[in-house]
């Protein structure tokens, strides 16, 4: 260990795909940065680990450690009492999808506690949360770093809010945010014309493969984009009241939105193969292909979500796998606009981010 490391003391809560990978970083982050964290404080869903005399937790160990030792995790008040007459600075990180922890934002905030996370539904919920939040943190000298809930650990938050602060404006802001959904359209609707398969058979590959979540609705609702575009939106300045105040289009159709399990939604959704194989023949007739695109005219605040016909020329046509790619245009850039492209899904691309955000705040932190 360095001698001039920076100790930082940090609470993770979430130990899943992407929080066992952020644990992995933080243990070899000495070997990069010269930084000395001491974890406080580790939770899953139905177990805590931390000592009253706030003892240094084991990093590499802390997951099994909990898993052998934990005890039911306290409240989220209880947690932000714990950290907050914890040595400075203190971080914590929240590896969840829990809107529960996300209200509890404010209050960590208010008491001292930076956050760095993913977790999409502190910064797509009600707008008066997402001003909660941003007070707190601006009011109290804490931090709060997001750049994950978006991309993955692309840097799209980072580069629009920069634009912002230097005084740029946006103007529109348009993509593919989901990497499901740009495996499954740019296998189903292929740039080369080929004709992929039934609509029903690319999604049921997508699953077997690992892109989709277990039920692949969730992705499929269109949700998950509505929410990141909700938030570079207000990233951008536009006050965007929730996901659910703009168009978005669903991919499940009515008769299979009540289906018990996913086995059955699959199993059903063959019958319906012939709406997106319409949709996808009136694109490739015109020369053209489907994508599933998010956008937002910034100066209007109008949004919407859905699948597009779209040029072959058009950067969303030309993606593989499973990209991701964000255009920003503003007046600074002109015509064309600033765009990132890349992987904007998986535990290590999606941990990076948030490690990335911790150092900014051991960075900035006296």
């Amino acid at each position: 260990m360095s001698p001039h490391a920076r100790d930082v003391y940090i609470a993770v809560i979430g130990t899943g795909g992407i929080g066992s990978v952020f644990i992995d970083q933080l243990a070899n982050l000495h070997k990069t940065y010269p930084v000395h964290i001491h974890l406080i404080y580790i939770a899953m869903v139905d177990k805590a680990l931390h000592y009253a005399d706030y003892r240094e937790i084991d990093i590499p160990t802390a997951v099994e450690a909990m898993e052998k030792h934990g005890a039911q995790p306290p409240s989220f008040s209880t947690v932000v009492n714990f950290l907050k007459d914890a040595p400075r600075p203190i971080i914590m990180a929240d590896n969840t999808s829990s809107q529960g922890l996300a209200d509890m934002y404010p209050e960590f905030l208010r008491n001292g506690i930076s956050i760095v996370t993913p977790n999409k539904k502190a910064f797509s919920a009600s707008y008066k949360l997402w001003k909660n939040i941003m007070e707190a943190a601006e009011a109290h000298e804490s931090f709060i770093y997001h750049e994950s809930s978006v991309g993955a650990g692309m840097p799209i938050i980072s580069t629009l809010k920069d634009m912002v602060e230097t005084g740029d404006q946006i103007t529109r802001i348009e993509g593919v945010f989901s990497g499901t959904l740009s495996f499954l359209f740019n296998q189903y609707s292929s740039i080369d014309g080929s004709q992929g398969g039934e609509w029903s058979e690319t999604v049921r590959l997508a699953k077997e493969l690992g892109y989709t979540e277990p039920d692949p609705r969730d992705d499929l609702n269109g949700l998950d984009v509505a929410r990141k575009v909700t938030i570079l939106s207000r990233v951008a300045g536009c006050p965007i009241e929730s996901p659910k105040s703009f168009p978005v289009e669903s991919l499940i159709p009515k008769e299979l939105e009540s289906m018990m399990s996913a086995d059955e939604f699959l199993d059903k959704l063959a019958d319906f193969d012939h709406h997106m194989k319409g949709r996808r023949h009136a694109a490739h007739s015109v020369g053209k292909v489907l994508r599933y695109i998010g956008s937002v005219d910034i100066a209007t605040g109008k949004a919407e979500v859905g699948v597009q016909i779209v040029d072959k020329s058009h950067p969303a046509a030309n993606l593989k796998g499973s990209d991701n790619i964000i255009s920003i245009y503003t007046k600074r850039y002109g015509a064309l606009p600033l765009t990132i492209r890349g992987a904007g899904a998986g535990g290590d691309v999606t941990a990076m981010g948030v490690t990335g955000d911790l150092l900014k705040i051991v960075k900035q932190s006296k």
